[in-house]
């Protein structure tokens, strides 16, 4: 997924269960962002810096969405110890992951790994990728200062 590129209205399922679509958010920009894994350090200073400005993300325009490929309970969990206000997708089969180009082989202390790259997509409210903020540029407890940049 490149900026310009138009994303599909359904974007997966919630921790409910639930569909979340982009037309659930009617002019408002949406902050889809991916993270590796609910729970650890770098995904919760990530999402509790979102929660902690989230009003201010609303009173911009933004909607925020988080996606990993975490299950339901995972989310629900997160959530939970977190007290976060936005939706999670559980990404279990990989799709939106693979879609958006951000699922690829990592490597931490010499180990091989497939996993996500944390990359955030601000999606206009026509639903087309407006800006990316990859991996190297992401500062996660300080990522909403930059969503709203």
């Amino acid at each position: 997924m490149n900026v310009g590129d138009k994303v599909q209205d359904l974007l997966g399922l919630d921790q409910n269960g639930n569909e979340v679509r982009r037309s659930d958010f009617p002019g408002k920009s949406i902050a889809l962002y991916f993270y590796p894994k609910d729970s650890t350090s770098g995904c919760t200073a990530q999402a509790c810096n979102l929660r902690d400005n989230y009003q201010s993300l609303i009173d911009a325009g933004y909607q925020v969405v988080g996606v990993s490929v975490d299950s339901e309970k995972s989310h629900q969990k997160f959530i939970e110890k977190n007290s976060l206000p936005f939706p999670l997708i559980a990404d279990t089969d990989h799709k939106l992951v693979e879609q958006f180009g951000v699922w690829g082989e990592k490597s931490m202390y010499g180990r091989k790994y497939m996993g996500t790259f944390r990359t955030t997509f601000i999606i206009s409210p026509d639903g087309t990728v407006k800006r990316i903020i990859t991996p190297k540029e992401i500062k996660t407890k300080d990522h909403a200062a930059q969503i709203l940049a």
